[in-house]
């Protein structure tokens, strides 16, 4: 599966097969963050374009951190990104043990002064592959409610929650559902 995903990514354009990206982990520490990559390599050029040129565009960026019908992703990225396909490579991130199966999102770098006073509480924990706000509404919901449900998550954590994000993350993955 992963050679197959691998190879319609390089034929979909050209660059690398895998994006790595710094993430932030437990206590902290920088990380390579895998996925396979949905963009075209000027991605960030087109991203910085854009922003200049249409404010509905720049606000949603600034209220989501995504855009809808996001002109940098591939068509191939769009498949693998509706139905989290990308996100397969973090498996080696979890069997690194620099990710879990489920926790808070593991957020960019340059993301962490929007994390502001949350970041105390989120670094306590391995980030997930799945949480709480990707089975909650996905990319649906504004940064600021992702950051408030990641919280929640690492303040009442049991088995029972993880099981049963686990459980809506297969139902997320497959319905599709607040994927961009």
């Amino acid at each position: 599966l992963f050679g197959v995903r691998a190879l319609l990514v390089k034929l979909s354009s050209p660059g690398p097969v895998l994006f790595r990206q710094p993430r932030v982990g437990k206590g902290g520490r920088i990380f390579t963050c895998l996925k396979f990559r949905t963009m075209y390599q000027d991605a960030e050029q087109r991203l910085q374009e854009l922003l200049q040129h249409n404010p509905a565009v720049r606000q949603e960026w600034e209220q989501f951190a995504r855009i809808t019908d996001d002109p940098r992703v591939t068509p191939i990225g769009r498949f693998l990104r509706r139905f989290s396909l990308d996100e397969l490579p973090q498996l080696f991130n979890v069997l690194k043990g620099e990710m879990a199966l489920v926790g808070p999102r593991p957020y960019l770098v340059s993301e962490m002064p929007k994390v502001g006073d949350y970041l105390k509480t989120i670094v306590r924990v391995r980030p997930g592959l799945s949480g709480l706000w990707q089975v909650s509404g996905r990319a649906d919901l504004p940064f600021r409610e992702r950051i408030i449900l990641d919280e929640f998550y690492i303040r009442n954590w049991s088995l029972w929650l993880d099981f049963s994000i686990l459980m809506r993350t297969v139902k997320a993955v497959l319905t599709g559902r607040g994927a961009y």
